[in-house]
This record gives C-alpha cells, sequence and structure tokens, in this order.
C-alpha cells in the first residue's frame, strides 16, 4: 500500500548546520526526508548553541562535531554563510568525515561549494544556486544547470526551493517512487506560483539587478573569496564550461 513503510534499514540524515545558512536549504528537504520512514534528523554543528540563518532567526542543533562519526545522508545547505564554512577547517574535515562513509552525500544551493571545498566533487556533475554555479568549475567539479542532479552517491539541488525537489527525489531513489509521491501528496507539494520570477531566464533586468545588489550588499566580494578558497587549497581550476 502507498504511504505504508516498506521494509528498510534506519537511516541517520545529518544536516550542517552553521552562522548565516538558509534555513528553506535545510528545513525543506528535512521535512521531506523525515518521512521517508525509520529515520533520525540531526542537525550538526560544532557547538549545541542556537545557529542564526540568514532569515534572523536561529535553529537548535541537534548534536556537535564531535558527537556525529557516521551518518546515511549527509546534507549540506547553502546560504550567505557557506563562504565561512568553506574557509572553517573544522567544518570541512567534519564534512569529509561523514562524506568517507555516507550512503549519499548531499547538498543544496551553494551547500555544493561547501562539498566542493571539501573535495568531494573533484569530477562530479553537481548543481548550486544560478548565480554561484560557475564557482563549482573552480574546484573540479561540473557544474549543471538542473533542478536536481545525481552522479553517483552525489546528490545536488539547485537554489533554496529546489530543496523540496531533491528531498522528493532523493526518497524515490531511497524508497521508490510510491512511497516519494505519498511525501509529495502529504505535504501538499502542489506549487503553483504566482510570477514567473524563479529563475534568471525569466526574471525581468530590474529584478535580476536587484537581486545582484542585494548580494554586493550583503556578501562583498564573495567571487574573489571563493575564487582564492579554491586556490588556497589546492583545487583551483579553470577551463571552459562544463555546464548543461
Amino acid at each position: 500500500m502507498i504511504g505504508r513503510e516498506p521494509e528498510h534499514h534506519p537511516m541517520r540524515i545529518a544536516f550542517l548546520l552553521f552562522p548565516d545558512v538558509t534555513q528553506l536549504d535545510l528545513t525543506g528537504p528535512a521535512q521531506v526526508l523525515s518521512r521517508i520512514g525509520d529515520v533520525t534528523v540531526e542537525l550538526v554543528a560544532k557547538t549545541r548553541d542556537p545557529v542564526r540563518t540568514d532569515a534572523g532567526f536561529a535553529l537548535l542543533p541537534t548534536a556537535t562535531f564531535d558527537e556525529i562519526e557516521t551518518a546515511d545522508i549527509l546534507c549540506v545547505p547553502g546560504g550567505f554563510g557557506t563562504v565561512a564554512a568553506m574557509e572553517d577547517t573544522e567544518t570541512l574535515d567534519w564534512v569529509r568525515r561523514i562524506a568517507a562513509d555516507a550512503e549519499w552525500v548531499t547538498s543544496v544551493c551553494t551547500g555544493s561549494l561547501v562539498l566542493a571545498a571539501a573535495g568531494l566533487l573533484k569530477g562530479y556533475r553537481a548543481g548550486c544556486h544560478w548565480a554561484s554555479r560557475h564557482q563549482l568549475e573552480w574546484f573540479g567539479a561540473i557544474p549543471v544547470a538542473e533542478r536536481v542532479v545525481f552522479d553517483r552517491n552525489r546528490v545536488t539541488g539547485g537554489g533554496v526551493t529546489a530543496g523540496i525537489d531533491f528531498g522528493l527525489s532523493l526518497a524515490a531513489a531511497i524508497r521508490g517512487e510510491a512511497h516519494a509521491r505519498f511525501i509529495q501528496l502529504s505535504l501538499e507539494y502542489d506549487p503553483a506560483p504566482p510570477f514567473d520570477s524563479g529563475s534568471p531566464d525569466k526574471a525581468t533586468p530590474e529584478t535580476l539587478a536587484a537581486y545582484r545588489a542585494l548580494v554586493a550588499r550583503h556578501a562583498p566580494g564573495r567571487e574573489d573569496k571563493v575564487k582564492g578558497i579554491a586556490e588556497r587549497l589546492g583545487l583551483m581550476t579553470e577551463g571552459p564550461s562544463a555546464s548543461a
């Protein structure tokens, strides 16, 4: 019966939590994946102190890096705080440690840049927020302009709201399409946006300019910082775009 839990092994899902994370990058897929059955969702940070999101409120970690040594699914969300996370040795070390034995190594939005900085996307096709997707190439990844990208056990989502599509796609890979369809219905995920402005190809020039101004204001020099990280980590590669 659709919606009835199939027989399967318990799973632990570890979401990386860092300051200025975009909460929907995390909470969207967490809500979906929490319904695949017999799972434990962990929000993992350096300490158990509340972690500020870029929405202005905080999320409470359930565990610290020292407390979570393994997970079946690693998921790294994005946000304005990803550059700091990419520069933090302790964070990258934990991501690498969990990824080593994880069944699925995943991200949403600019979280893929954190995976890339950890050396986990070299040679892999990967998605990202449209405004930062090209930066993946500096770390040896292959940027792909798709909502959800699967490459072996790497699964990467596009920007923010793509995390829900990512969660459903991963749920289907783990539990089957019928169960993923059940989750979609249970969440009444039937998007009908009031505006057709969800990608740079559809947005007006004025809207696009306003977004770029926002990024410049809240994350000045972000492009150069990400490029510098790739260089310092010895991952820097340049070449023709491999976007698809």
